[in-house]
């Protein structure tokens, strides 16, 4: 699973000169812990937090229309597209982040945050295994490929025709949220992955 497949979509950000207590109000809101702060190109330039409202009116005595810039974190930490989430989840807890931006480049695409991650764990087995059915079928025709999945573990049974499928097969099934990893066998039993 990469930080694409479960990442917040659409992505709410603000800009530098937003007033601290709008950025209050947005984050209060949507229920969010942290937004990313981007300029004119939606180029990540910074994060705002709880904490960091919190630090600028209460500890710091900055006033609710402060601008956003006075207070928030840069630079940011962000990741791409294609990162693993055990990376973005290692990064979370040792680094204590409870929202990582994701770009292209310097673009702000989206954000992972720890709701994300908690989200994609609390899926059952049986949820998880439909989606990775769905995608199999939908690559190799209906009940080609089966799965099986036990503790957010996939099992793919089939008969391979090279290690290539074999390979396609376990990235989808990677793809899908609260996948924790995959393998597949093929009917003479020879482990591919």
């Amino acid at each position: 699973m990469r930080a694409c497949d479960i990442m917040t979509s659409p992505v709410i950000a603000v800009t530098p000169d937003v007033p601290a207590r709008e950025a209050a109000a947005l984050l209060v809101s949507h229920g969010f812990t942290a937004t990313p702060v981007v300029d004119e190109d939606e180029r990540l330039i910074g994060i705002v937090t709880e904490a960091d409202l919190v630090r600028g009116r209460y500890t710091e005595g900055s006033a609710g229309d402060t601008p956003v810039s006075s207070v928030m974190t840069t630079p940011v930490f962000a990741m791409g597209p294609g990162t693993p989430v055990v990376l973005i989840a290692r990064v979370m807890v040792d680094d204590r982040v409870r929202c990582v931006p994701i770009v292209d480049g310097a673009r702000l695409l989206d954000v992972v945050t720890r709701r994300d991650l908690v989200r994609a764990l609390a899926r059952t087995d049986a949820a998880i295994a439909a989606d990775v059915r769905a995608r199999l079928d939908a690559c190799a025709g209906p009940g080609r490929w089966t799965a099986s999945v036990h503790d957010g573990e996939v099992s793919i049974d089939a008969d391979f025709p090279d290690e290539q499928s074999a390979r396609v097969a376990v990235a989808l099934a990677e793809a899908v949220p609260g996948v924790a990893g995959a393998r597949v066998r093929d009917t003479t039993e020879r482990i591919v992955r």
